[in-house]
């Protein structure tokens, strides 16, 4: 399957589909390069609990996990205890798997460290890719790959520093999130509007 031809004349990745949310998030968000350390937190624990489900259903719920995770500030989930962790198993607004809960409090502690023993979080990321997104140019849905060997070292790295629900599909779907690489499809708009910025880490 390749890029899909909207009402409006653009093309698009054929994973958005048409439902407005999706399409503005593959517009808007989906593979600019992020490099504020906050919100690649937040992305990579919503990957996470992605796991099994799909993308827009964490989307729709995407306000909800703001709310009742802190708008995501690793400062304040680190301490989450068994009563708030009890609370959030209540919140039906949210993905209610207490092993994907007490793994964002773990991954949340692991982002600490980081931060505070270095490089900080966005650099540990993005120097994998030197500081700037890998340019793919794949052409339909079976040329993308679902892991890659980056997204292993990648992975393994972070298990290793205490993060949880970070496997290398998991990841690599991070890494696209995140501009990491650029993975739409090159008949979509969107692939050549992002290259064309050139953005980097300042």
């Amino acid at each position: 399957m390749s890029a899909i031809l909207h009402e409006d004349g653009k093309r698009r990745c054929f994973w958005c589909g048409t439902d407005p949310l999706y399409v503005n998030y593959h517009d808007t968000e989906w593979g600019v390069p992020e490099y504020d350390d906050r919100a690649l937190f937040e992305k990579l624990v919503l990957d996470g609990f992605q796991a099994g489900l799909s993308w827009i259903t964490i989307l729709r719920k995407r306000e909800n996990f703001r709310r009742a995770f802190s708008n995501f500030q690793p400062e304040k989930i680190a301490r989450y205890d068994k009563k708030k962790i009890k609370s959030l198993m209540q919140d039906s607004g949210i993905v209610r798997n207490r092993m994907k809960v007490e793994g964002a409090v773990l991954s949340a502690q692991a982002y600490l460290e980081i931060m505070e023993k270095g490089p900080g979080f966005s650099e540990f990321l993005w120097d994998f890719v030197d500081g700037k997104p890998k340019i793919n140019r794949f052409r339909n849905r079976k040329q993308i790959p679902a892991e890659t060997p980056l997204s292993q070292k990648i992975s393994k790295e972070l298990k290793e520093r205490g993060f949880k629900f970070c496997g290398p599909t998991i990841v690599y779907a991070f890494m696209q999130a995140t501009g990491m690489v650029n993975d739409h499809l090159v008949a979509c708009h969107r692939h050549k509007t992002l290259i064309s910025k050139k953005a980097r880490r300042s």
